[in-house]
């Protein structure tokens, strides 16, 4: 049989636009960007049925590859060895000098 006989053996997308790159290759904002689109083309509606499937495949595999890039900067914030992130976040807890006499808790005093 011919490829006109079986037009799905040609792949549903010949003559349209090249196969997107795999997921596991893009970087954070690459993956973020492609998914915001499938999104927008999702909502619109205006596709067939098995375009909003493979569109929504293709968003659960961005979406996973979002939240690895995203786990991978935790980890990097977790572990950097300056301390940045842990200092930052101590400076965030710790009062600032001379701050005591107007805490809410000494504003009561103070009136």
């Amino acid at each position: 049989m011919t490829e006109a006989q079986h037009p799905e053996a040609s792949g549903p997308d010949e003559g349209h636009e090249p196969e997107p790159p795999a997921p596991e290759t893009l970087d954070y904002e690459r993956a973020r960007d492609e998914l915001v689109r499938i999104v927008s083309q999702l909502e619109a509606g205006n596709i067939t049925l098995e375009q909003s499937l493979a569109l929504w495949e293709r968003g659960e595999a961005l979406a996973v590859r979002c939240e690895q890039h995203l786990e991978q900067a935790r980890q990097r914030l977790d572990s950097d060895p300056s301390g940045a992130a842990q200092t930052h976040t101590e400076a965030v807890d710790q009062p600032v000098s001379g701050a005591s006499e107007s805490s809410p808790t000494n504003s009561s005093n103070s009136s």
